[in-house]
């Protein structure tokens, strides 16, 4: 019998024309005929659970192919509507979770910056990551000059704040010095 990770595996393909349906899961074809709604429920989840499920495996794969340097033309169309379903809450009130989303952005950025060999300490390794997460690719090839573009710029500024910092700093000081007021 083959695991529910194998069978999400083979329901990745159907998300493009069922969606992050039931269906899709269902849709597989492991067997001679497609999987019964209570199969698919022991396996992946009750309900919405089941396309959390789908959902979760198909941002995972992306993130795979992303590793192996695949180029994709644009963000799949199916990301809007996964992001809004990992952003209702399963049960009780319906409010909006970004949280997911913001997830998903943070773990592309550091895969990105991985990538390209980023060895960023500190501010410097939140601040890039930061920034990458903001951006919104067409390609591969766009999204890491992108990277290197913004890093350089964030990096910049963050210099700049901080010699400005420490200008302003001198500067009360020498006032709280000349007023006679011991530090």
């Amino acid at each position: 019998m083959a695991s529910s990770s194998k069978l999400l595996k083979l329901a990745l393909p159907f998300v493009r024309t069922h969606g992050f349906s039931r269906e899709a899961l269902c849709a597989l074809q492991a067997h001679s005929e497609p999987l019964s709604d209570t199969a698919v429920s022991s396996l992946f989840g009750e309900g919405d659970n089941a396309r959390r499920t789908l959902v979760n495996a198909w941002l995972a794969e992306g993130v795979r192919h992303m590793q192996t340097a695949e180029e994709m033309s644009s963000p799949p169309p199916q990301l809007r509507e996964a992001f809004g379903l990992l952003a209702t809450p399963s049960s009780g009130f319906h409010v909006i979770a970004p949280f997911p989303a913001l997830k998903h952005a943070g773990r592309i950025a550091d895969e990105a910056c991985y990538a390209i060999g980023d060895n960023s300490l500190h501010l410097s390794w939140y601040s890039k990551r930061a920034s990458i997460s903001l951006v919104s690719p067409n390609t591969a090839y766009t999204f890491l000059d992108t990277l290197l573009e913004t890093s350089q710029t964030v990096s910049k500024s963050l210099d700049e704040v901080s010699l400005f910092s420490d200008y302003v700093f001198k500067g009360w000081k020498g006032i709280i010095k000349s007023s006679g007021i011991q530090l």
